[in-house]
């Protein structure tokens, strides 16, 4: 049975010596790593959808860690940020945070505080991920409803019984226990208080980031 591959530490920093240090640490520390030495550099290369972070420069020149931290997130994809800076700026470092950074860490950085961030920042990005699984599998099962399907759904969830949605739609009663059969088998959905969690899902789906 192959082992399952390391999470990937990606680093971006205009400073090859910051690089290097940084790659050599969490090699040691057992992650695999890559760096790039602008922001256009890591843009260039293919997502990955492994276990992964970023350790992100904030001052770069040309587009910034921040420029970098937004266009990931226009992009849909989930990857969490450990940023590090030589400067203390309070109103990047808010405005990072805000965007979902897990640490800001200002050069030079301690050790122990950069690898607890980055364990902290990989655990992020998995659970983004299979929640964003999650939500696109229920996204699907509910996009195979026909419209009377997706009618009776709506009302099932809300409680009513079958009688009132019939009279809600107007259709036969028998007709409404036709329909949320064919909603329970479609969705997959178990019970009703399964068939709620789904309906809150795809709420958020629909809601958006």
């Amino acid at each position: 049975m192959t082992a399952p591959a390391a999470p990937l530490v990606f680093v971006v920093d205009d400073d090859a010596s910051v690089r290097k240090s940084l790659v050599r640490l969490t090699k040691a520390a057992g992650y695999e790593a890559e760096a790039f030495g602008s922001v256009g550099d890591f843009l260039a290369r293919r997502p990955y959808d492994g276990p992964c972070c970023l350790v992100l420069d904030v001052r770069m020149p040309g587009l910034t860690g921040l420029d970098l931290q937004e266009a990931l997130r226009a992009a849909g994809q989930r990857l969490s940020i450990v940023f590090i800076t030589g400067y203390r700026d309070v109103p990047v470092s808010v405005k990072a945070m805000k965007g979902g950074a897990v640490d800001f860490l200002t050069k030079p950085v301690d050790e122990r505080t950069l690898l607890g961030a980055i364990e902290q920042a990989v655990a992020r990005t998995l659970a983004d991920r299979r929640r964003q699984a999650r939500l696109t599998e229920v996204q699907r099962r509910i996009a195979t409803l026909t419209p009377r399907e997706a009618a009776v759904f709506a009302l099932v969830v809300t409680g009513m019984l079958n009688k009132q949605i019939g009279s809600e739609l107007g259709i036969a009663e028998k007709t409404v226990k036709v329909h949320r059969a064919r909603v329970m088998e479609k969705t997959r959905a178990g019970s009703l208080a399964e068939l709620v969690r789904l309906s809150a899902e795809a709420s958020v789906i629909a809601a958006g980031p």
